[in-house]
């Protein structure tokens, strides 16, 4: 039997044998009628392994011991419920979806009707239904997969399936299937801290893509494999084998497993990320983005953690100059004797650095009509904090009776309610006492494991801390809807959608090197919606008006993160950040509505000529030319092949050095700089 269920752009075929576990075979709206799956849910549990024994999340007895019970459907949500008699185990499978957008998020429930069950590991979702709407073999399939480091982020790269790690062999003469798989996992709490929770499989021929991201902000793993029937992809949250994680689930404590989101698409890569971004923008929790506010920081390649009164008044008055609608103070507001790294925790403004008080500060931003901004790192407690000794143990981050240290600090537990208190009184404070309308939230460490507090493993209580972190976001933003909050982890080190759907600004990178930022740039549409994506513009005074060109470039197809010292510059060089910002605020509301694309490739070879796109309204290009880069370069366009095409700078308005011929047969752009590098310019097509 099939059933299949509809938002218009996808329509999901579920086959509900008798005789085996329910499948998730297609998404496609024109897919076929039938064809071979996997089944939709995979459970790991004591006592109940796999089936050949392997490393993998696929091939689980219980995963294929599961049952078709019933389902209920809605116009936005599908609800599959399988038993598996055996253990008692109860398993929901639940879609949501929005109409006209190619893309469904999923997760798993699981109660028991019996004994209670340890959990090892529980899949959101599992199918092999790329292969079965691409109508393509193994052989035929690649693999789209991203690495994340501190400055070296969002790094992709295209592999033949066959490459990528899922090795032929011949199932039917060793009775077994493959044991080979490709996974990718998150450990502790930095989500994106070495791969990125997102990927893509894409048909050879860039016919037919899906593509996927694991909705958790903290431990993850993905893996896709081979089985007899073809290949998997399994997505899930934290598990025993990686994530030292596990569950009990009684009658009474089920569980329910981190959201996923799939998205399809009739092309290659640049189309599956295009589904993946109108997914992002269907789930945004907060639809305030599109307003998208100009943001000054103090901090990077500017008062780097340093800022006093004396120091920030000129540059708020600069930073109103050149347009700038949040002014925030970032680091070391708080900080009293210039070692604060392993003392911070209470967030109370520095007497030293403010004579008059912060006050002062907050005042003259609101002056020029700006919204005042703070930094605050909330899950830390420096270990010679007064707070690391008032605040009760349970309020932390535990391992064997021992507080979790690291790097100087202690972790907020903040399942704990005096955690929890001391936040909230911290973000009310300062929205009371100095307007604050703007928090950039940042995390600079990982607890490791998590916590074993209560008895759990330290992978459970990490995930209950995540889900009480999220909670508490949640609570923050109900008394305070109009405060705007950005997304940092040392950079992009927590850049997924538990957070990003919610949070108002992803903080691209910490990349200091305004010649290595680009491709950091270039590639963060890949992973954030284009109106998220914080990309620092810092241009300083002592650059050259093409080096400053090159360093706004970077934030105008994004969202415009303005530094630098604007009041050292003299009135010519503030006038280019002025222009920038004025070309990027002209952009904000097709920002907002766009997809990304990539001229040279999301997953080429990294080059010294960098580009990348958006699509709304119009078509629009960012260009950026490094160091030893040749003269021209070819800029493949298929989306616009056929048309006639007018190229018009938008940012500088005047590029001399700059010249484009358009070949509409075959949809390439041919650019030429006749300057020297570096050099950028954005246009619009």
């Amino acid at each position: 039997m099939t059933l299949t269920w509809s938002t218009g752009a996808v329509r999901l075929l579920l086959r509900t044998d008798d005789d085996g576990p329910v499948s998730l075979l297609s998404l496609r709206p024109d897919g076929p009628p039938d064809g071979p799956g996997v089944p939709l849910v995979e459970v790991q549990a004591h006592g109940h392994g796999r089936f050949p024994g392997s490393h993998r999340y696929a091939d689980t007895t219980i995963g294929a011991r599961l049952r078709y019970r019933d389902h209920s459907a809605s116009a936005d949500e599908l609800r599959v419920v399988q038993h598996d008699d055996a253990t008692g185990l109860v398993v929901t499978s639940v879609f949501r979806g929005v109409a006209d957008v190619p893309a469904v998020t999923a997760w798993t429930e699981v109660a028991v009707t019996g004994e209670p069950v340890h959990l090892q590991a529980v899949t959101s979702l599992s199918t092999g239904a790329f292969q079965v709407d691409s109508g393509r073999a193994v052989d035929e399939l690649d693999l789209v997969h991203g690495d994340s480091d501190w400055v070296a982020e969002s790094r992709w790269h295209r592999t033949p399936l066959r490459e990528a790690g899922l090795v032929p062999m011949d199932p039917t003469a060793h009775h077994h299937a493959s044991r080979s798989r490709f996974a990718l996992t998150s450990r502790s709490s930095w989500s994106t801290g070495e791969h990125l929770p997102s990927g893509a499989l894409v048909a050879r021929d860039d016919s037919w893509a899906l593509a996927w991201q694991v909705e958790h902000n903290g431990a993850w793993h993905w893996e896709v494999g081979e089985t007899v029937d073809g290949a998997y992809l399994a997505l899930l949250g934290p598990a025993d084998g990686e994530h030292q994680w596990a569950r009990v689930v009684t009658r009474d404590q089920p569980f329910t497993t981190v959201p996923v989101s799939l998205a399809i698409a009739r092309g290659g890569v640049d189309e599956a990320f295009a589904a993946l971004t109108r997914q992002r923008r269907a789930t945004l929790r907060d639809r305030r983005a599109p307003e998208l506010p100009v943001i000054f920081n103090d901090y990077m390649n500017t008062l780097m953690g340093d800022p006093t009164t004396e120091k920030l008044l000129p540059l708020v008055d600069a930073a109103a100059d050149v347009g700038a609608d949040v002014f925030c103070v970032d680091a070391g507001w708080y900080d009293e004797d210039g070692a604060w790294w392993d003392s911070v925790g209470e967030w109370q403004p520095s007497r030293t650095r403010f004579p008059g008080g912060l006050g002062e500060v907050t005042d003259r931003i609101r002056s020029h009509g700006m919204v005042p901004g703070l930094w605050l790192e909330p899950e830390v407690v420096g270990v010679r904090s007064a707070l690391a000794r008032t605040l009760p143990a349970g309020a932390f981050f535990q391992r064997h009776g021992a507080r979790v240290g690291e790097h100087g600090r202690f972790h907020l537990d903040l399942r704990h309610p005096a955690a929890v208190a001391h936040l909230d009184e911290v973000v009310d404070r300062v929205v009371r006492d100095f307007g604050i309308g703007y928090l950039k939230l940042d995390y600079n460490i990982m607890p490791g494991a998590g916590t074993d507090v209560g008895g759990l493993a330290p992978g459970d209580g990490l995930l209950g801390h995540n889900r009480a972190h999220l909670a508490w976001l949640d609570g923050v933003l109900a008394r305070h809807p109009a405060l705007l909050i950005e997304n940092c982890a040392s950079g992009a080190m927590r850049m997924d959608y538990a957070m990003l759907s919610r949070l108002h600004v992803q903080s691209t990178s910490d990349q200091q090197n305004p010649l290595l930022y680009p491709r950091i740039a270039a590639a963060a549409p890949a992973s954030v919606l284009p109106e998220q994506c914080g990309n620092w513009a810092y241009a300083q005074p002592g650059m050259s008006v093409d080096e400053a060109v090159f360093t706004l470039a970077t934030g105008i197809l994004g969202r415009l993160y303005l530094a630098g010292r604007v009041d050292l510059m003299d009135e010519g060089r503030r006038a280019l950040v002025r222009s920038a910002v004025d070309a990027h605020k002209a952009l904000r509301p097709e920002i907002a509505a766009s997809v990304p694309f990539w001229p040279l490739g999301l997953t080429s070879r990294p080059g010294p000529w960098v580009a990348t796109g958006l699509r709304a309204g119009s078509t629009y290009l960012t260009l950026w030319r490094l160091p030893d880069a040749s003269p021209d370069v070819a800029l493949p366009v298929p989306h616009l092949r056929g048309r006639a095409v007018e190229v018009t700078p938008v940012f500088p308005l005047s590029a001399p050095s700059w010249s484009f011929d358009w070949d509409a047969d075959g949809g390439v752009l041919h650019a030429a700089h006749g300057g020297t590098a570096p050099a950028a310019v954005v246009v619009r097509l």
